[in-house]
Order: C-alpha cells, then structure tokens, then sequence
C-alpha cells in the first residue's frame, strides 16, 4: 500500500507550487475522481449519510485506502492553512480562542479517518509493514493534537512512537526509502519532539534519541513491541557505545569538542548530533579522495557537498542554541553559553577549512600554481573525406575564462579566511593570527 509515500509526495508536490489552500484543493478533487470510481459518491442530497467502509471494502479495493487517507490529509491541510494564515497575527499568547479550536477540531477529524484505517488493516491482518505506517501516520495526528493543546508530555509520548515507528520502516525498507523517512522526520517529527521537549523544560543535553527512549509508551503496545522485536536496538540511547541516526544507522556523537587549547562540553544536543554526521562525512570523503585519486577536479569538488552540507547544519544547529540561551536571559559569562562560543569558533572554523579544501579541488593540482593547456574533445563526426581530424589546441579564450575561474576561486578562500577573524576568541590568539595570515598572504600570491 505504501501509505507513507503516498502522503509524503503528495505533500511535497502541492506544498512546492503552492500552499496548504492548494492542497486542500487537490485533495478535494482527487477524492471526487476516487470516490465516482468507487461508485461512493453522494447522489442527490449533498450531506447523504455513506455506508462507512469496511475491511471487506479494503480487501476487495485498495483504493479505499487512499479514500480514507485523502480525507484525512484533506482534514490536515485545512488545519495546517488556518494555522498559517493566523501565524503572523498570533501574539505572544500564540493562536487562541475560536481559531485555536477551528484548527484541533480539523486535526482531530484528520485523526478520525487515520484511526479508523488503523482499526480496518488490524482487522484484515494484524502485522505487516502498512499497519506500521498507518499507525505513525494515525500518532502523527494524535502528536499534532496534543501540540496545539499545549500537552506537552501526551505530544512527546505521541511523536515518540511515531519516530520509533518511522525509523523502523526506514531500517526495513532499505536505502532506497532513506531520503523519504530521512525528510519526515528531520522536517516534521524531530522539530516537534525538541520543541515539546524545551517547553517541558528538559534538558537541552538529551538527545532525540534518549527523549523517545524515555517517552515511549509504557502501557501495553503491540506496535512498539513489534518495531522493536524487528529491530531490538531502536531505544539504544546515545550514552552508550553510539547513537541511532534519523534512519537507524549507528553512528558516534562526541561529548566534547577542541578547539586549540581548550576542550569543552558539547551543551547542545542538536549540536552534538550535527558534529558526529561531520565526522561521518569526513571519514566517507576521505575515504573516496583516497580510492579515487585520478578524478577529474570537478568530480574530486562534488565529493567535498557531502561534508560541506552536515558542517552547515552544525553551524545553524550552534547558533540556534545560543540564540536560545540569549532569548531565556542567560548572561555572556555563563559557562554555557562561553562553551557555546568556542562550539561556535571551532565549527565555522571547520567548514571555512572544508570550503577552501573544495576551492583548492577546483584549482587543479598544485591549488592551480601551473597553468597547462586543457586537452580539446574531437568533434564525433568524422571529416567528409574520411580523414581523422586533427588534435585542436585549446583557444585563447578558454584559457581566459580558466584564469578567471581560478582568480574567483582564490578571492573566496581568501574572503572566508578573514571571515575567521570575526569569530569569537580568535582575535585574542595572536598564533592563530598569524597562521591565518599566511594562509591569506598563500592564496593572494596564487592569485
């Protein structure tokens, strides 16, 4: 049935030309198509009472499926466009009052559809991958419920066991569905649990790991129990031997970073969890440098995005946390938020390193100091005489334009050099200073 797929691209495409109005609008037509290929549709009254649907429907008829699931997205997009409207208009109090209730009883009618798919899969058989998706899906909405009703521990409990679901389909499917989990979850989940998280005041040291860990369920539940008879290490927390990432791969996140002289705590856990998918990235990119040491420039450049995009979520990830901690009154001069700026130095510092590595990539070997001509392709058509062509030398102007790719190339290592000078501490370090301007004065004399 492939039910999590069916919502979450069908999201992503309305949700990439328009807004949640225009989804609403699709869906609405769409369940007019299915329900006349049904043969469900009203006749005469508009408000004529349907038979519900029944096991024997889903049986007979997958598109039943999709019937009730398009009714209950229907039910979310109007919840999610109300919420959106009135979001610039909420107050400090946030949404209250008629439109706050306008927005739960949507959800909740979304999650009248999805637990009812729930109980119909339950009654044709009890396991199987699409019980599992309708069951995230259906706790999803419970979550989303719980969110607006500002129940913090019932929203964490509910989110909990839809990520735990989630990440077990994702370990099951493969790595062909990672991206399709991967984005639900670090998109629409995870937000969710850290912010529920911070206004239930829980530490920002836990990771999302150790929160689902704690907020699972505890009654009886035959869908955890299930995930977790398929995969009994989806609860490891991050404080043993590593920490399961958003699609249930192991990985390890560090409890301190160096910068320099200084070792400090990792205060953040978003931070920590962003800085051991670095050091994951950097591990795969050299491992490839290595192997593949007679690429081209250009494919030895495109190599460096795998790190240079987790490095970037690291960056964000610290100055989140320390915009936090100014928004709650902390002072400068806690130790936190002094730990906080050194996370800060060391990490831009990290990706302005792997920047300039990716701009020394580009300049060719020798970071561009000897300027050889570049060999041109032979045209595929043969000569109308039959002769071979002859080798053409490369053109003047091309050999313009690599001077000026290379002169580029060299004023962005230069300009994110002296963006290090703006980090905190560094100005202080006069050693570091000075290796920074001969860093500088290196990529100037290469220009």
């Amino acid at each position: 049935m492939d039910i999590t797929r069916f919502i979450v691209t069908r999201r992503e495409k309305a949700l990439l030309i328009g807004d949640y109005a225009l989804y609403r609008t699709q869906l609405s037509r769409r369940l007019l198509v299915v329900r006349k290929k049904l043969n469900y549709a009203s006749r005469g009254r508009k408000y004529t009472p349907k038979a519900p649907i029944t096991a024997e429907d889903i049986s007979s008829n997958h598109e039943f499926v999709h019937l009730l699931l398009l009714s209950a997205e229907r039910a979310w997009a109007l919840a999610m466009h109300i919420k959106s409207t009135h979001a610039a208009d909420a107050g400090a109090k946030g949404i209250t009052g008629s439109t706050k209730t306008h927005i739960v009883s949507r959800f909740q009618k979304a999650n009248t559809y999805a637990s009812h798919l729930v109980n119909l899969l339950l009654e044709i058989d009890g396991t199987g991958a699409a019980l599992l998706e309708a069951r995230a899906y259906q706790q999803s909405l419970q979550g989303a419920i719980a969110f607006e009703k500002g129940n913090w521990e019932q929203c964490l409990r509910r989110y909990a066991e839809t990520r735990l679901l989630y990440t077990a389909l994702a370990r099951s499917a493969g790595a062909k569905q990672d991206d399709l989990f991967k984005d639900l979850l670090s998109n629409t989940i995870d937000p969710s649990i850290r912010y529920a998280a911070y206004q239930s005041k829980l530490p920002r040291t836990l990771t999302t790991e150790r929160i689902v860990a704690r907020y699972i369920p505890p009654e009886n539940n035959s869908f955890v129990e299930e995930a977790l008879r398929l995969f009994p290490d989806l609860l490891q927390e991050s404080g043993t031997a590593g920490r399961m990432d958003v699609i249930g791969h192991l990985a390890d996140i560090p409890r301190t970073i160096t910068w320099r002289s200084r070792t400090v705590n990792l205060e953040d856990a978003n931070t920590a969890q962003a800085l051991a998918s670095v050091a994951a990235a950097e591990t795969k990119l050299r491992s490839f440098l290595a192997a593949n040491q007679n690429l081209d420039r250009r494919a030895k450049a495109a190599a460096y995005d795998g790190v240079l995009l987790p490095s970037q979520d690291a960056v964000d990830a610290t100055k989140t946390a320390i915009d936090e901690l100014s928004a709650d009154g902390v002072p400068q001069g806690d130790p936190r938020m002094q730990s906080l700026q050194i996370t800060r130095t060391a990490v831009n510092y990290n990706l302005v390193e792997w920047r300039v590595g990716r701009n020394r990539a580009l300049c060719g070997p020798q970071d561009g100091a000897s300027f050889e001509s570049e060999s041109v392709k032979r045209p595929k058509k043969p000569r109308a005489d039959g002769k071979p062509r002859d080798e053409q030398e490369e053109s003047n102007g091309r050999k313009l334009a690599r001077l000026r790719e290379k002169v580029v190339l060299y004023d962005s290592a230069i300009q994110s050099l002296d963006s290090v000078k703006e980090f905190p501490g560094v100005a202080a370090d006069e050693a570091f200073m000075n290796e920074l301007d001969a860093k500088n004065a290196y990529f100037s004399s290469l220009r």
